[in-house]
């Protein structure tokens, strides 16, 4: 489902995002045009075989600063790799592919599974998702649209 890079959608500094294969609605993420792959707060993360292949469990809180609402979901891993946080930490991460709805655009990419849980974000959008078409304006926010009141005061606590 990858779109043309010659048509572009625009997006935010920071936008609603949905994870249809977790049913996830409704995630916040910061566009981050310095990572080259996105990355997904996880946790209870467990590595196990199928059908001799890798393949990983592991559990989304969607809402900020909140355990609520935990979801868990089991994919085969894509990949491993060391990722270098902003703070300059090396961390080796589970690399998996997710379809992600971004701006209204339905896209497939390559996320690392972290703790995210000191993050003001749950998710980060890197440059490997938004090579599929997005241009960023970095003065705006939610171009793609804001998510239900409910969603958002859910996010915020206040549910």
């Amino acid at each position: 489902m990858n779109r043309s890079s010659h048509s572009n959608t625009f997006t935010g500094w920071r936008e609603w995002v949905a994870l249809p294969e977790l049913g996830v609605d409704w995630i916040k993420a910061k566009i981050d045009t310095g990572a080259r792959t996105s990355s997904l707060h996880a946790f209870d993360v467990s590595e196990f075989s199928r059908d001799g292949e890798d393949w990983v469990r592991f559990a989304v809180h969607p809402w900020q600063e909140s355990q609520e609402d935990a979801v868990v979901h089991e994919c085969r891993v894509h990949d491993r790799r060391a990722v270098r946080s902003s703070s300059g930490h090396a961390e080796d991460r589970i690399v998996v592919r997710l379809r992600l709805r971004l701006a209204g655009e339905d896209v497939t990419g390559e996320v690392t599974l972290t703790n995210r849980d000191e993050m003001g974000f749950r998710m980060l959008i890197g440059r490997e998702v938004l090579r599929q078409g997005f241009a960023i304006d970095p003065a705006k926010s939610f171009l793609g649209g804001r998510a239900p009141r409910e969603a958002r005061r859910r996010n915020r606590g206040r549910i």
